[in-house]
């Protein structure tokens, strides 16, 4: 492996390892396209943790859009941008499906409220969604676009899920993920939420985006069966959905002050089995 992909592995290793057993069970020659949309991925969700100032991280966010949509095959120097070009390239992925999430992450830099639920669902449409259908592409073109509709649901069950994980560490820094309409409808405001306040409300708040993405992962569940086996290392870590939401709601936990884990070896399980046998019909 050369230096420069075996960094890239590392980086995803290291920034989102649920994705990086994901795709260890792609075939082999499908693997580094995987690494490289992952490793990218990490890079933009973490903009705001690397770079303080939302101008700043815009510049960031720009750097890699003028990356991507650079015509030539000329090295960066950076690894993960010349094995996401390269990806591109040997996989004809859209373009515009990488400038859409670049644009859905500037969302982050700021702290701006999520207005709807519906915004949200575009936000997990141009990210995490987006992100499915490219690793469904990269390893299987020709049955990747029926699926779309089902990465879609998957990619909303998942981002959710993840928001909700991520709870702690935005309410510290002044960030508001939950629809300021499912808030109202719980009786508080994305302020009070990120203040802390109204404790009860903010309970309510969380039951509903939980409720929310169970309502998302439901729609995936029952359409999965139907995944071809060369697509699903794309939809793999949604393996995982399920055992998040679960453990949020166990009696004494909230999602608002204490983050969900699940063992090494629980993962690995539902890795491999849903790897082994996909989704059943439901």
């Amino acid at each position: 492996m050369a230096v420069g992909s075996t960094i890239v592995v590392d980086a995803v290793r290291a920034a989102d390892p649920d994705r990086y057993l994901s795709a260890l069970y792609a075939p082999a020659g499908k693997r580094a396209a995987l690494f490289a949309l992952y490793a990218f991925n990490a890079e933009i969700a973490s903009v705001r943790d690397r770079i303080h100032e939302p101008l700043p991280g815009e510049v960031r966010l720009q750097w890699w859009r003028d990356v991507i949509m650079a015509e030539g095959e000329a090295d960066t120097g950076h690894p993960t941008a010349d094995a996401l070009r390269a990806a591109i390239a040997a996989n004809h992925l859209p373009k515009a499906a990488f400038d859409n999430m670049l644009e859905a992450r500037i969302f982050d830099l700021y702290d701006d409220p999520m207005p709807s639920r519906t915004d949200l669902e575009g936000y997990c449409g141009e990210t995490a969604a987006a992100l499915i259908q490219l690793a469904a592409m990269a390893l299987d073109p020709t049955a990747a676009p029926r699926f779309a509709e089902l990465a879609g649901r998957a990619g909303c069950a998942q981002a959710i899920t993840g928001l909700l994980l991520l709870l702690p560490l935005h309410r510290r820094r002044g960030q508001c993920y939950l629809p300021a309409d499912i808030l109202a409808a719980a009786g508080t405001t994305p302020e009070e939420f990120v203040k802390g306040e109204g404790d009860a409300a903010a309970e309510r708040a969380v039951a509903a985006m939980i409720a929310l993405a169970r309502e998302h992962l439901g729609a995936f569940e029952r359409g999965a069966s139907a995944l071809p086996v060369s697509l699903r290392p794309a939809f793999l870590p949604l393996a995982l959905t399920r055992a998040y939401l679960d453990k949020m709601e166990k009696a004494g936990r909230s999602p608002l002050a204490d983050t969900a884990t699940l063992s090494a070896l629980r993962r690995h399980w539902l890795l491999l089995r849903h790897a082994m046998r996909g989704w059943p019909t439901l």
